[in-house]
């Protein structure tokens, strides 16, 4: 009896675990995620009033973006660290 019990606090620490870790990741990529939407619309935008100036805009707005994509691969990194 006791070890079937110990087996269940097992599991349902299993449990509780793989749901940290998707919440983790959920909510790690989702303001990344509303972050590089709005940067490519904004540049988008800037483009479309001033076409001339599409080199300018391009090289901010990638790296703009693989910042926010970093904060995303920071909740991937705590997610795979939850034990």
């Amino acid at each position: 009896m006791d070890h079937h019990k110990e087996r269940i606090i097992i599991m349902e620490t299993a449990a509780v675990a793989m749901l940290a870790k998707a919440l983790a990741i959920a909510l790690g990529s989702f303001g990344p995620a509303l972050a590089i939407g709005k940067i490519g619309a904004k540049a988008m935008e800037s483009i479309g009033r001033n076409p001339e100036a599409a080199g300018k805009i391009l090289v901010p707005m990638l790296l703009v973006a693989a910042f926010a994509e970093a904060i995303a691969i920071y909740a991937l990194v705590i997610a795979f660290g939850i034990k």
